[in-house]
């Protein structure tokens, strides 16, 4: 069996097939094992009472409110009832560890939370005695409080600002929230200046519903840009094109400008040469010498960047092409729009559920006192602190597998599009066709290829981890390594990424396994090797510019908007929040439009290689991909023609060889005789 997982195929297809297998099932056994255990551990929170401790909160004796609770072995003031105690009150809540991040107050559990300030000790007792909420630890009497001792450090910190209890966690929060300013400075930088934070929130706040609007603007600016980008990609490669071209011989002349100038100064200024600026000419010497090398490596890299450019400059029509098919796909399936709300709404659970239990883990444990404050804490021990490390691993796979599960949905749907030669006999429904297809098939294979770009950024993350925490104590040799591993980890995972988006496709196509499909997908790309630098360099690009016209866009219609408010600071942070939501909106429509561009290509790839026009041999391809071929086989002069070989042809051909398709591809026939009566 070996890494492919099963046999190989005597005769390799390369169409969708009706009769399917379960694909990679060993991998869909082992990741059902794996969620079984991420469920347990939800599991093991709920029943150990840390989910209990966390939504009900508990003191600092390890009594959880609301609730009767046992006797704690070496905690005294443990065992209480506090059936009618269902809130959560810190003494001092703006004692907080900006570290650590949580409250180093003693906590205790009361009946009621202060709803008015409290400013001496008879206060307390009052309240006390006319709420039956006690806010001082337990062993003392409400009605002796102004007269005991211990009230400076068992009682809460004076004046006791008004508070009211969280709707979900039943925590005493301070109504004044000025008390957290400490705490917000570490997440907030400009917090000091609270007359422009609250102006900037007041702006936010003012704004609201003219936010929202923006918002929906961009979400249909991006569903508009898949369509009618087939349009207007020619003229953002022709952008490209130019702006690489204009760039590369501008930096090369301003580089070469810089060396001439400063030979020039250096000629001038030589003759002057003493021996107190004998150093500074030597150091202006080899700036000179390090402006050399800059031009000429700048010219040399210019050079050969023009001569990419025109060798591959005919394989920009296939980009374009592919463009105008997407365009086409999104037009005949149009739900395809709809699968960046799904991810991110599959994604979006999945995380509030880890989360939650990740606050469950923090409460869940044994009793352990801390011998600096005196507080009784929950933690785990032994072999049971592996479980958060088991929890981490499991954000990064489930993730990987929802996305990659959103992958294989697309690559399905794409391949149905493309190998149906009429066009109207498609499903009725292929985005769920291939959603079924995808559960009842293929989750064993997007399962492991999901694990594997969970090896590698697993180990990134704790780098950069590493990395962040030793910020400024590292020597210079430790901190570039450090980043050399970041760098090339990032870039594994990205090359992962397409080939794991490949290899879905197919999968999607032939139904084998992971390492099969990634194989098959490996060599159709090595085979065509130019054109997928073309078209993921052009194709790049060419979202890259649809994402800033999104964003543009979006700003450009806030600034119109918002121009009404009348100080410029209070409309700033709405239109950056309308901003970031802009280009995180175009981000996740244009990456699906990527993922079909790249699925058209892999057909076409795998379309013209298996298949030459011939009866029995026919093409699956759209017209505008046809064109193309017809255009390099016309070019290149018949038979199979030449790799590569990919003309520009006019819109005026492309519509008269739609209505009217080209012929099967013959071999060339042989030159006509000359004609000898030509002087008659």
């Amino acid at each position: 069996m070996g890494c492919c997982g099963s046999a190989e195929r005597t005769k390799r297809e390369w169409r969708p097939l009706e009769d399917r297998s379960c694909t990679d099932l060993p991998w869909f056994l082992l990741f059902t094992v794996f969620c079984v255990g991420m469920g347990s551990i939800c599991g093991f929170t709920i029943v150990t009472g840390g989910a209990a401790r966390l939504v009900f909160g508990y003191d600092s004796y390890g009594n959880t409110c609301g609730q009767r609770n046992e006797q704690i072995e070496g905690v005294r003031l443990s065992g209480l009832d506090h059936t009618d105690r269902k809130y959560v009150f810190f003494l001092d809540p703006c004692n907080i560890d900006i570290v650590q991040r949580k409250i180093k107050s003693m906590a205790l559990c009361v009946s009621l939370c202060p709803s008015e300030e409290l400013t001496s000790y008879q206060d307390l007792k009052r309240f006390a005695m006319l709420n039956g909420s006690e806010l001082c630890s337990y062993e003392l009497a409400g009605h002796k409080y102004p007269g005991l001792p211990e009230r400076f450090t068992k009682c809460p910190k004076l004046p006791v600002p008004p508070s009211k209890a969280l709707p979900v966690f039943n925590r005493c929060t301070p109504v004044d929230i000025s008390c957290y300013a400490k705490f917000a400075e570490a997440v907030v930088t400009f917090v000091g200046d609270n007359s422009v934070l609250h102006r900037l929130i007041a702006g936010v706040a003012a704004s609201k519903e003219i936010i929202i609007g923006l918002c929906l603007l961009a979400l249909v600016l991006s569903m508009l840009l898949m369509v009618i980008i087939r349009y207007i990609s020619a003229v953002l490669v022709w952008i490209l094109t130019a702006l690489v071209v204009l760039g590369s011989l501008a930096g090369t002349s301003v580089l070469w400008w810089l060396y001439i100038d400063h030979r020039l100064y250096g000629n001038d200024t030589s003759t002057k040469v003493t021996k107190e600026v004998k150093e500074e000419v030597e150091v202006s010497r080899d700036s000179g010498q390090a402006l050399l090398v800059y031009a000429i490596s700048a010219t040399v890299f210019t050079v050969i960047l023009l001569l990419l450019m025109l060798f591959m400059r005919k394989r920009v029509a296939l980009t374009i092409a592919l463009f105008h098919v997407a365009g086409k796909v999104f037009i005949h399936l149009p739900l395809l729009a709809l699968q960046p709300f799904c991810t991110f709404l599959a994604l979006l659970l999945f995380w509030i559920y880890w989360i939650l239990v990740l606050l469950f883990l923090g409460t869940t444990g044994n009793p352990e006192q801390n011998e600096e404050t005196g507080l009784t804490e929950f933690r785990l021990t032994g072999p049971l602190q592996y479980l958060t490390w088991y929890h981490a691993v499991g954000l990064v796979w489930i993730s990987e597998f929802i996305l990659a599960c959103q992958q294989m949905t697309v690559a399905g749907a794409v391949v149905t599009y493309y190998f149906t030669r009429d066009k109207n006999r498609l499903p009725v429904t292929p985005i769920l066709s291939s959603v079924l297809r995808l559960v009842r098939y293929h989750l064993g294979t997007v399962a492991k290829g999901s694990f594997i770009i969970t090896l590698v950024k697993i180990p990134r993350l704790i780098l950069m981890y590493i990395h962040n925490q030793l910020k400024g104590k590292e020597n210079a040799c430790a901190r570039c390594m450090l980043k050399t591993c970041i760098c090339c980890l990032w870039c594994l995972e990205k090359c992962l990424n397409y080939l794991n988006q490949n290899a879905y496709a197919a999968t999607a196509i032939n139904s084998t396994s992971f390492c099969t499909s990634a194989r098959d997908a490996f060599v159709i790309l090595v085979e065509n090797a130019l054109r997928v630098a073309a078209i993921n360099a052009v194709g790049d690009f060419v979202l890259f510019l649809g994402k800033v016209l999104i964003v543009t866009s979006t700003a450009f219609a806030g600034v119109l908007l918002l121009n009404y408010q009348r100080d410029y600071a209070e409309w700033l942070l709405p239109l950056i929040i309308v901003c970031l939501f802009a280009f995180l909106v175009a981000h996740c429509f244009l990456s699906i439009f990527e993922i079909v561009v790249d699925v058209l290509f892999l057909c076409f790839a795998i379309d013209t290689k298996y298949n030459d026009g011939t009866p029995g041999k026919e093409f699956y391809m759209d017209k505008a991909l046809m064109v193309r071929r017809w255009a390099g086989l016309r070019e290149g002069g018949g038979g199979g023609g030449r790799e590569g070989r990919w003309g520009w042809v006019p819109n005026r051909e492309i519509k008269n060889l739609e209505r009217h398709p080209p012929p099967p591809v013959l071999p060339r026939a042989p030159p006509p005789l000359p004609d000898w009566n030509w002087r008659h």
